[in-house]
Order: C-alpha cells, then structure tokens, then sequence
C-alpha cells in the first residue's frame, strides 16, 4: 500500500514490525511532517483516523498489520527539514553523554523542548533527526519539561525503544535529579501524593488529588545553605511535573519555577542574577536491555546551575 501522505485523498499505511508498539500520535507526528500537532489530535478526534476501520485515540499502540486510514491533510508549513543552527548542533554535540548502536543519551540543555509543538517549532528530537538524516528510527524514550536539564535517553530503532520502555515501566530504570529548593527540612523525605493533569484557563497544570495517580518521590538533602538546600530525588513513578508539585506540597518549592514555584525563590535567585527551573536529570543507571551490562550516566550541571550553587554557597550562613 502506498506509503505517501496527500493532501487531497486517503491514505492507508500498513504497520511494519519497525512500527510496532508506537503510539498513534507520535507515528502521525513522524508521518504527517508539517502538518500542526494540534490538527493532527484534532483529526484523531473527530474519528478521521482510523485502525483497521475503527475509531482509536492519541494513545493507542500500533501493532504490526494494523492498518492506519489517514484523511487528506494539507501542510501548513514547507516541508523542507527544519534548520538546525550551528550553535544547537555544537551544544548537541557536546552534550552526547552516551552512545551505542541502539541508545544515545544527552546532557539536554535547559530551556531546549524535547519537541515541537505548543509555539515551538524546534525541539531537539527535531534536531537531531537533521543532525543524524541516517538515523530513521530515532524516537525519545522519555520526556523532560522545557526548563529542566540532563539525562535524556533517545532510541535508535523502534524495537529498542519498546524494550527500554518497557524496562521503564517495570521499575527498571533509576532516575535522579538534582534541584534547588527552599525550605526542605530534615535529611530525607518522602512523598507519596496523588496527582492529577487538569487545564486552568488555557495552561496545563498538575495538583495533588486524591482523584490523581499515585506518585512517589524520595527527597534526600545532600547540602544546605541558610534556607535553601541542594537536594536529590529520585522517582519511584513518572508523572507529569512530579518532583515539582511534590516539592511544593511538601512546603520546599524549587527555585526558578514559574508554575509551583514561590516569590521568595524568585528573589534568591534575582538577588544571584540568575534566572533558570533549578532541576537538573542527574543520572540514569539500568541494566542494558541487549547486552545485560549495568549502565549508569551521569549529567554535569551546566554553567548557571553552577552559578547559582556558586552564590548559594557564597552567602551561606
């Protein structure tokens, strides 16, 4: 079957074993390049896309000999790949952490979207896509918001992807984070709250709610300064803005964040002249789904991070 988007007739594509697995939106966004995500949910909405001649959602898995009807969709941008600026490909390319023929793991700098989408035109799956044109199958394993930076694991073949997912979702994979905090007391906490996605107005946010998902979050202090305090999480679940909300219900909220942040934190942090999420993806340790090996990559600050626990520690009381 014909294996070409049109923007003026049907389309059906059969699922290969490479697909397999893949969520309906993120085949539509690899398949449909130009074309708005939000037309692209718009139309999964509206029933125009279908799987073996049935509605499905954003979500669904694709399985090998599915069969995917795609409407006529006309792109609102140029086809033509998106530029990559000598700048980003020098950061990218410095920020390769880890590498082998199925995984590399980036240092993603803060401020950089993961993807396009929601006003950004570039994110860095996007960018590497170009940077990388032999790469086919590049897809990420996972997500981390806008402003926070580290760790974060790309797959180089769909397959791969599959199996670290589902080591992710066994418990698999150890993630850490590094943040920046105020009023953390003690050596360790632990948060366990539910949390649940609601839209306020036209922004996304996510609040404690005993309608939520259950989350966990481990917090351990590993240097204070006056009130505030360098503080390491780890995750026992994968929620949306987890450490963050936790943070925040907690009564400790993380300098530089806009959304659950505190006024008091904006001023520690215009008093240092900076201004940044303090939250950084630390590290990942998991065994290698293929070759069994026990990896562990570690993420370096980056240099206003640095700066700020450079100031912290100047004004240490």
């Amino acid at each position: 079957m014909s294996d070409t988007p049109a923007a003026d007739r049907v389309t059906f594509i059969t699922i290969d074993e490479g697909r397999d697995g893949q969520r309906l939106d993120n085949f539509l966004f690899v398949h449909l390049k130009g074309v708005p995500r939000s037309r692209i949910y718009r139309i999964i909405r509206a029933g125009e896309v279908r799987i073996n001649k049935k509605r499905a959602k954003q979500t669904t898995r694709l399985a090998t000999g599915d069969v995917v009807r795609i409407p006529p969709v006309r792109t609102s941008e140029s086809s033509a790949p998106p530029v990559v600026s000598d700048g980003l490909a020098e950061r990218l390319s410095r920020a390769l952490l880890y590498e082998d023929s199925r995984l590399m793991i980036f240092n993603k700098p803060a401020g950089l979207a993961v993807h396009g989408g929601s006003g950004v035109s570039l994110g860095l799956i996007e960018a590497l896509r170009v940077l990388y044109p032999k790469e086919t199958q590049l897809e990420l394993v996972h997500r981390l918001d806008r402003d926070t930076s580290g760790c974060i694991m790309v797959a180089r073949h769909r397959g791969f992807l599959r199996k670290l997912q589902r080591l992710m979702q066994q418990g698999g994979v150890e993630k850490r984070y590094w943040l920046l905090c105020q009023g953390f007391k003690g050596a360790e906490r632990r948060m366990e709250a539910p949390l649940l996605k609601m839209m306020q107005g036209n922004e996304r946010v996510v609040r404690v709610s005993r309608e939520g998902k259950p989350s966990i979050t481990d917090f351990v202090l590993l240097e204070r300064f006056g009130d505030s305090a360098l503080v390491e999480a780890t995750l026992g679940t994968g929620r949306t803005h987890q450490i963050r909300v936790h943070a925040q219900f907690g009564g400790f909220p993380l300098l530089g964040d806009d959304k659950y942040g505190s006024q008091r934190g904006d001023r520690k942090l215009a008093d240092l002249g900076r201004r940044r999420l303090c939250l950084h993806a630390r590290s990942l340790a998991f065994r290698h789904p293929e070759s069994g090996d026990r990896l562990r990559v570690e993420a370096p600050l980056d240099e206003d991070f640095e700066a700020i626990l450079a100031g912290l520690r100047a004004g240490k009381q």
